[in-house]
């Protein structure tokens, strides 16, 4: 029971903070920028349109992270959740080093390892799909390919982005 209870904690701290990440870009909820100014931090990334690419983000992270506080759904919050923090850790926050101070990939890489982490160890017996015996989705072979379909998710992502081409001054 303890582990559970343990599985039920990460679960909902991470689950939680996740969503109101989500919530931050979808309705401008926690300070948030909303889908329209999220959407144009995310063009000058070079995702175009931006506003698609922050719904989906937002989405992403605001779904995701329900169903992890929920325990539902198997790993699927935690194939939201993974290829979104990859796509982030590509794309913002590798060039920035480790530690969050420097926006680094600290904090996204916290949350992708906290989320398959949770898809291999499962969601406990104090979850929705425990409570509706939903036992199926929790195995590795799951967790493994939703662990695969995430990387290939955010590397697809990642392969639609085309940042602005520096322009380059005549000598």
């Amino acid at each position: 029971m303890a582990h559970d209870v343990g599985i039920l904690l990460i679960r909902v701290i991470v689950g939680a903070a996740l969503a109101s990440h989500g919530a931050q870009k979808l309705f401008g909820w926690f300070g948030g920028h909303g889908i329209k100014g999220t959407g144009g931090f995310f063009e000058g990334l070079g995702f175009h349109p931006g506003t698609l690419f922050a719904t989906a983000a937002g989405g992403a992270e605001f779904f995701g992270g329900l169903l992890i506080v929920l325990g539902l759904g198997g790993p699927l919050g935690a194939v939201l959740v993974g290829a979104t923090m990859l796509v982030a850790i590509i794309t913002v926050h590798l060039k920035n080093g480790f530690f969050a101070g420097s926006n680094g990939v600290e904090l996204p890489l916290i949350y992708a390892a906290a989320a398959f982490g949770l898809a291999f160890a499962g969601p406990g017996s104090l979850s929705l799909d425990h409570a509706a015996g939903w036992t199926a989705l929790d195995s590795p072979g799951i967790a493994w390919l939703g662990l695969a379909l995430a990387v290939v998710g955010a590397l697809g992502n990642i392969a639609l982005r085309r940042p602005a081409e520096k322009s380059q001054l005549a000598t």
